[in-house]
């Protein structure tokens, strides 16, 4: 199974993908569409994520993978080929909101921080301004080219 990046004819299964997964949705239009990665098991949509983000600070969002293929590592490779495309954007400081895997994405690298860190443009999305409770971890990495 290869990820590659959502075409808008991709909305429909992205938001179903999102919406079991307890996701926002609201703010899902073709021009953000195009900034996120999928990956289909056959003809299903089984996973997605989203890559927001301009200069050197970008959010990740909307990870979500089917429950039937959950555990197996393809959350991992799904936040890994958003990490390498956020490389490729000249992205350097990946953040992101949660309300469930802090845990996770901890694991992952990711450390809690303040909110009130958050570089204007991440402020200004409607995830963090709109969409993602006051009470979703805040948290941060720094992506590091490999070699």
């Amino acid at each position: 199974m290869e990820i590659v990046p959502a075409r808008s004819s991709d909305a429909p299964e992205i938001k179903r993908l999102l919406e079991v997964s307890g996701l926002p949705t609201a703010d899902l239009r073709p021009a953000l569409l195009e900034r996120f990665l999928v990956l289909r098991e056959g003809s299903a949509l089984v996973a997605v994520i989203g890559l927001e983000g301009t200069g050197n600070a970008g959010l990740l969002r909307s990870l979500s993978v089917s429950e039937h293929l959950r555990g197996g590592g393809l959350g991992r490779r799904m936040v890994a080929a958003a990490e390498a495309l956020a490389l490729q954007r000249g992205i350097v400081s990946l953040y992101l909101l949660t309300t469930t895997a802090a845990d996770y994405f901890s694991k992952l690298g990711y450390r809690d921080a303040p909110r009130d860190t958050a570089p204007a443009r991440i402020r200004n999305t409607p995830q963090f301004s709109e969409l993602c409770p006051s009470s979703s971890s805040f948290m941060v990495k720094t992506l590091k080219a490999r070699p």
